[in-house]
């Protein structure tokens, strides 16, 4: 029996051997194996380009192209319309001051003075005024009368000259449009 004593001492001496080895290499590898969730997202490929075929591609544009092309058409309609409009404004203010240059050109500068405060006070206090280019005394009610004819004078006068520059400006715009068609 000794023999075979012996024989098992020796295999459970070659066991507990073997399993000191598998439970030191057990402990490397959970070492070994620890890190193992973020190694592989540092070592994971991204893909930043992929390739596709050059149909898909091709569709991919023109359903693009499709979906947004009414839309880009709109805006760029709109922005035109807009542009016209403001052209047309453009002009309108230019023919605006053009008439009003042309109007305080007409002014001479005695009666630019007249429209002063200071002026009004002087008129008021004096009972007869003289008609203008005339040379003769107007009392009172008679050079206010003149005045009101003066002043309506004025503003068909001014009335004139608008309706003018307005023709002016119908006829650029209907040149312009003329020369687009």
């Amino acid at each position: 029996m000794t023999a075979t004593s012996s024989t098992y001492s020796e295999c459970v001496a070659s066991l507990r051997t073997s399993l000191s080895f598998l439970e030191s290499s057990v402990s490397t590898l959970g070492t070994g194996v620890e890190d193992f969730p973020r190694l592989s997202s540092v070592l994971k490929t991204v893909r930043h380009y992929e390739l596709i075929p050059q149909p898909t591609l091709a569709a991919a544009e023109a359903s693009l192209r499709d979906e947004i092309g009414p839309f880009v058409a709109l805006l760029l309609d709109r922005a035109d319309k807009h542009l016209e409009r403001q052209a047309r404004r453009i002009e309108t203010l230019k023919a605006k001051a053009e008439l009003n240059a042309g109007r305080l050109s007409h002014f001479p500068a005695d009666d630019n003075n007249n429209n002063n405060g200071g002026s009004r006070a002087k008129d008021r206090g004096a009972a007869k005024t003289k008609a203008k280019g005339k040379g003769r005394a107007l009392d009172g009610e008679a050079a206010l009368r003149a005045k009101v004819v003066r002043q309506r004078k004025e503003a068909l006068r001014y009335g004139v000259e608008r309706l003018e520059l307005e023709v002016l400006q119908k006829e650029r715009e209907l040149r312009v449009r003329l020369e687009k068609a």
